[in-house]
């Protein structure tokens, strides 16, 4: 009787009786030996109908129950499998669909992982200068003499622009994660670009002592979006700088070939341990030395702004010592 509720069965059994009982009349009027054979033949055809149909709604609803227990069992995923035919293709079909279900599932609770990992370390990382602001700023209530004063408001600064450069830089990635940004695609020339990114760097790297060797030869272009791209690799000039350390130098030299644009930065610093070169650019990872002054975004944030433009980049150390950064752009 389950059949019944289905309303398009109802009017095909009501046309069918109507149907049925027209040509019984009609026939049994005029030749009653016609009559009951197309009576009896109605009868067959509407026997093996509902037996054909019945089978195909117990099909259905072994179907529906196995969804269900897929629905409640993390366990199972596949539906069991059947003859050929259009029950056995929305079986198929059925297990395709749930079978990305499970994988974007999967995928958004790493997602929800990762973003309660986030929110650790960006809580991590604030907690440490708030710290020590709120540390200033209690020194500074016992009223310390003038020049203690000065030097306790600077190192607030410091501390607060510090913050300020961390929470810049989570915003960045997370527009870029969320897809908001739209990079321009636009011709660029590599020296330009490379002289961007150095520009806000130069007087540090003087005040530091750190020697820069470029080999950038002109009219080199790669297709991007320029400030993006700029800030990008000023990261990792900022990185090498804090390899090579004082008296240091840094090396940035482009290379154009048939398959790709290469840009490279090597450094006169340690270079990596052989564990981190897996996850240098990962988010918030600062490496062993521990005395950096970065937070573990730039590298995160350069790699998000390559790759979102059709680059590569990778880390390793160079044969001769220190850290090599490779940028490919391919043409």
């Amino acid at each position: 009787m389950g059949m019944l509720r289905n309303k398009e069965i109802r009017q095909f059994v009501i046309c069918f009786l109507v149907i049925t009982a027209g040509i019984l009349y009609i026939g049994y009027k005029f030749n009653p030996a016609a009559g009951i054979l197309a009576a009896f033949s109605a009868c067959m055809y509407g026997i093996l109908f509902f037996l054909f149909t019945r089978d195909r709604y117990k099909k259905i609803a072994q179907i529906s129950e196995e969804i269900d227990q897929i629905l409640h069992d993390s366990e199972r995923i596949y539906i069991a499998d059947s003859e050929e035919g259009e029950l056995s293709i929305l079986k198929s079909e059925v297990t395709k669909m749930t079978l990305r279900i499970r994988e974007q599932n999967s995928a958004l609770k790493r997602e929800k992982e990762r973003l309660a990992e986030s929110l650790a370390d960006i809580a991590h990382q604030l907690r440490t200068p708030l710290t020590s602001a709120n540390l200033i700023l209690s020194l500074l209530e016992d009223h310390p003499k003038e020049e203690e004063r000065r030097e306790l408001l600077r190192e607030t600064e410091q501390l607060f622009s510090q913050m300020d450069t961390l929470l810049t830089s989570l915003l960045k990635l997370s527009r870029l994660d969320a897809g908001i940004i739209i990079f321009r695609k636009e011709k660029v020339e590599v020296k330009s670009l490379i002289e961007a990114a150095l520009r806000p760097l130069l007087i540090p790297m003087e005040i530091h002592e750190i020697a820069l060797e470029t080999e950038l030869p002109d009219e080199i272009y790669i297709e991007g979006d320029f400030e993006w791209l700029s800030e990008g690799i000023r990261n990792v000039i900022k990185n090498c700088m804090e390899s090579a350390k004082d008296g240091g130098w840094i090396r940035i030299s482009c290379q154009d070939t048939v398959l790709y644009t290469e840009i490279t930065v090597h450094d006169s610093g340690k270079g990596f341990e052989k564990e981190e070169l897996s996850k240098v650019f990962e988010r918030f990872y600062r490496g062993k030395d521990t005395k950096t002054a970065g937070y573990g975004i730039g590298l995160a944030l350069c790699r998000t702004i390559i790759t979102r433009q059709g680059g590569t980049i990778t880390a390793k150390n160079h044969p001769k010592g220190g850290a090599l950064f490779v940028m490919r752009f391919p043409k």
